[in-house]
């Protein structure tokens, strides 16, 4: 998660850490609050440091632009994983999906998701910042299937990126092309339909 790569150092807090860490969450949660009540065009600098009481100087020292500044939300309602070994990768994927649907369905979840694939494609966008993010996204999802393939439950010929693809898009796409929330019963389609693509026994 957010929280845990900025720990990752091993260093101790720090005397300056724990108020960056306050206007960090005030400012990711001022994003979140103005999507959710008027859509991303609600989402400037000068708008998001009224609503969390923080200095655009501050805000640029930690986002240079209106772009990390969502997918820095983004991230942070979404989040990172880490599966345990299950012995199972359909079991996993379980864990996966179950997961990104809790996290979509938190409020103004799906206009931020929808804004960051939206402005993934205006002009100016840095297009690698969103493709690493979207890495960051998949990488648990890439992570279980290159185990399962250690582990000999999944396909060795497996096309680990595709099925990461496919495993995110379906999600995604429910909440954002559809405009429904993903429910369990998706889930569960999207676990048998993977899995019968890429298990060693279907």
């Amino acid at each position: 998660m957010v929280d845990k790569q900025a720990h990752s150092t091993g260093r101790g807090p720090g005397p300056g850490r724990p108020r960056q860490e306050r206007v960090t969450g005030a400012v990711l949660d001022a994003v979140v609050a103005l999507v959710a009540e008027r859509g991303m065009s609600a989402v400037t600098m000068d708008a998001v440091a009224m609503r969390a009481g923080v200095s655009k100087p501050a805000m640029y020292r930690r986002w240079p632009t209106k772009q990390a500044l969502i997918i820095a939300a983004a991230e942070a309602r979404i989040g990172l994983l880490e599966v345990p070994d299950l012995g199972d990768f359909r079991a996993e994927l379980r864990v996966v999906l179950a997961a990104r649907v809790e996290a979509y369905r938190r409020p103004g979840v799906d206009r931020l998701l929808a804004g960051v694939i939206g402005a993934s494609a205006e002009v100016g966008a840095e297009r690698g910042a969103y493709g690493e993010y979207a890495a960051r996204v998949m990488g648990e999802t890439r992570r279980i299937l290159e185990r399962g393939i250690d582990r000999g439950d999944v396909r060795p010929d497996t096309d680990i990126a595709a099925a990461a693809t496919l495993v995110a898009g379906s999600l995604a796409f429910r909440m954002v092309g559809e405009q429904r929330l993903p429910d369990d019963a998706l889930v569960e389609s999207v676990v048998d339909l993977i899995g019968r693509a890429v298990c060693v026994n279907p």
